[in-house]
């Protein structure tokens, strides 16, 4: 009976004569800490200042709401509080989506720009892996076939 053959040194020797440069997966790791941090700054101003539009709203609409709330002298000024806080809640209401899209325009330029960022870093750093990656199974062929020889 025949034995299977163990190819496990044979192996090893083959992973050993191309080695894994493990920088460059210590680098891959940091520039994505790096990218996710600086993506989940825009996002935390953005909440920051959509909190911020949402609770000057929320005051402002109180505070004309209690100007409208108060006792009238005549049943026609009640219809005129009705109509001065609709017209200004109608008012607040388009100031405050106007802020909320300025808010919406800067995190989507800021991601962009993020974006565009980490994929040009990619790209150099990827070609640099690559460059050196070629580099290294050159030589690795050479010095084989030297050995070959």
């Amino acid at each position: 009976m025949s034995k299977t053959p163990d190819f496990t040194k044979s192996f090893q020797d083959f992973v050993a004569a191309f080695p894994v440069d493990t920088a460059a997966f210590q680098n891959a790791f940091k520039t994505q800490a790096a990218f996710g941090e600086k993506l989940t700054k825009v996002v935390l101003e953005a909440a920051e200042k959509s909190t911020e539009i949402s609770s000057k709203w929320a005051k402002d609409a109180i505070a004309k709401l209690s100007v409208a709330a108060k006792a009238k002298a005549e049943p026609t000024d009640y219809t005129k509080a009705a109509t001065e806080f609709a017209s200004a809640a109608a008012e607040m209401a388009a100031e405050n989506l106007a802020a909320f899209a300025e808010v919406a325009k800067k995190v989507q330029a800021d991601t962009v720009e993020l974006l565009l960022a980490a994929g040009k870093e990619a790209s150099t750093e990827a070609s640099a892996a690559v460059k050196k990656a070629t580099d290294e199974v050159t030589a690795v062929a050479k010095k084989a076939a030297a050995a070959a020889k």
